[in-house]
């Protein structure tokens, strides 16, 4: 962790062929780029998140005002650091490295929420702070 630069909040934005990918597989998910498509990347944290715990940190994320989905770090593989350290010793068994600038997604602290072209998506980490994007066609 003390590689690591900065820590932004984010909303992962996914998408997949799948109208229900929970029942897909996970053989069809990865072959579907295990549904990755965009992500909103707010800006670096100006307050003391190294101190916090991540693995507890709550998530709340509303679309169009009401509350959609609740969760937490943790539902990243346990903690959003042992998701950063499997993918780091995971590209290093593949030759490969996460280098200086490389943004990384560590997991969703939720489940998908759908959203349609207009809606506007907030997710709140409280302590933290928020990130929010309009979907737009």
């Amino acid at each position: 962790m003390a590689q690591v630069a900065d820590l932004h909040l984010a909303i992962e934005i996914p998408n997949s062929r799948y109208q229900d990918f929970v029942t897909a597989g996970e053989a069809q998910l990865i072959a579907d780029f295990a549904c990755a498509s965009h992500m909103v990347l707010g800006a670096a944290l100006t307050t003391d998140w190294r101190g916090v715990d991540l693995a507890a940190q709550a998530v709340q994320v509303n679309r169009g005002g009401e509350v959609v989905a609740l969760g937490k770090g943790s539902n990243a593989l346990g903690d959003p650091r042992v998701a950063l350290t499997w993918l780091a010793n995971e590209l290093i068994s593949h030759g490969m490295h996460l280098q200086a600038g490389d943004a990384v997604i560590t997991g969703t602290c939720v489940v998908p929420v759908p959203v349609l072209v207009g809606q506007h998506l907030t997710a709140q980490y409280p302590g933290l702070g928020e990130v929010s994007v309009a979907i737009a066609a």
